[in-house]
């Protein structure tokens, strides 16, 4: 009989009724999402058909759950969270079923038994200034998480707390909370932002080491660029009406029903990068702009500290409509005298051609 762990991702889940077309739709929405070619469809799926069950060790710190309530309260059961499930999680206080001694020899023997091999999934910043402030079974979070990352292949840092201190890093910071990041310099890290990240887009990640075995490419702040190289503002439904220059004033004056950019209420798209707009929440429904809410900008450095959530950006707006009207006013002169120069091109053309006809003539 073959061991759980000794199955690959395709007998996983083909052991929980995953169809073969269903399989294939999903590596081709990966695909799709990580901006890869129709052309690698083929090669994702035959990579997660094949890949073993790769071991994940899940370390919480100073974090309130939710990255692993978005992750886990999908509102069905999903081929993406189905990959998650297909993985060995040999460690996660919050899931698993063993507790005390035993959890802590799990996480033990998993290290052991997959060192240089396994992904360490961290939520949760670490707290520096007194270890006492956050212990899982008597260990300082500092000290489990190193000991944890010298046998990671790679190490994901999911939510804004764990990336970039997050909330408990905001004034005053209590506790002196860093982010993994800070901490860790000698392992590829993956960045995963957000307050909590989009379900999918963790899953994404662990896709792309699964298929490719290695990171996604990162931007300047170690996020996968094919998620996070676009700003909310770029990929906004409201966007039409930032650049016309009608926003919501009020939460609910004419602008807000109609559904007018909400950047002068405190909106911070324009200065957030995340995959929000296009991949939305609660399998697929909405997200906080399409809600009437203004972007939090949560999947930012230091985003609690940013200047008030319902304040808006430094960036000028007053003159949009203005600069839009001089804007199109110059694009219909520079038509009217583009049309001029080619009326009078015809005509020296004609002129000539006519010259030479009567020259023609002549002769």
């Amino acid at each position: 009989m073959t061991n759980n762990k000794d199955k690959t991702l395709g007998e996983t889940l083909r052991s929980q009724g995953i169809s073969r077309r269903s399989f294939l739709k999903y590596c081709a929405a990966t695909a799709s999402m990580m901006a890869l070619s129709p052309a690698m469809i083929p090669k994702i799926a035959h990579a997660l058909e094949s890949a073993r069950r790769p071991s994940v060790i899940w370390l919480s710190f100073q974090e309130c759950t939710g990255c692993t309530e978005s992750l886990t309260r999908a509102h069905t059961a999903t081929i993406e969270s189905l990959i998650f499930d297909a993985i060995s999680l040999d460690y996660h206080h919050t899931l698993q079923a063993a507790s005390g001694h035993a959890a802590e020899e799990a996480r033990e023997a998993a290290m052991k038994e997959n060192f240089g091999k396994y992904l360490l999934v961290v939520d949760g910043s670490i707290p520096m200034d007194n270890p006492g402030y956050s212990t899982i079974a008597g260990i300082s979070n500092y000290d489990m998480l190193m000991e944890s990352a010298k046998g990671a292949a790679a190490i994901i840092a999911v939510g804004t707390c764990a990336t970039y201190g997050g909330i408990p890093h905001a004034n005053p910071n209590p506790t002196g909370a860093v982010s993994v990041g800070d901490l860790i310099k000698d392992k590829p890290i993956i960045n995963v932002p957000g307050c909590p990240p989009i379900p999918v887009v963790i899953t994404g990640v662990l896709t792309h080491f699964l298929t490719f075995g290695t990171i996604p490419e990162l931007d300047h702040i170690g996020r996968p660029k094919v998620f996070y190289g676009q700003s909310i503002h770029d990929r906004c439904y409201r966007r039409p009406f930032y650049d016309k220059g009608l926003f919501a004033e009020t939460f609910d004056d004419e602008g807000a029903k109609k559904g007018w950019c909400l950047y002068k209420l405190g909106c911070k798209g324009p200065t957030t990068y995340n995959a929000c707009a296009t991949t939305k929440w609660n399998d697929g429904t909405s997200w906080p702009i399409e809600a009437g809410h203004p972007c939090l900008g949560c999947s930012e450095p230091d985003f609690w500290d940013g200047g008030g959530f319902y304040k808006s950006l430094s960036m000028p707006t007053e003159n949009i409509a203005q600069t839009a009207v001089y804007a199109a006013a110059g694009a219909v002169a520079a038509g009217v005298a583009l049309g001029a120069m080619n009326k009078s091109k015809k005509n020296s053309a004609a002129k000539a051609h006519n010259k030479t006809t009567i020259d023609d003539l002549e002769k």
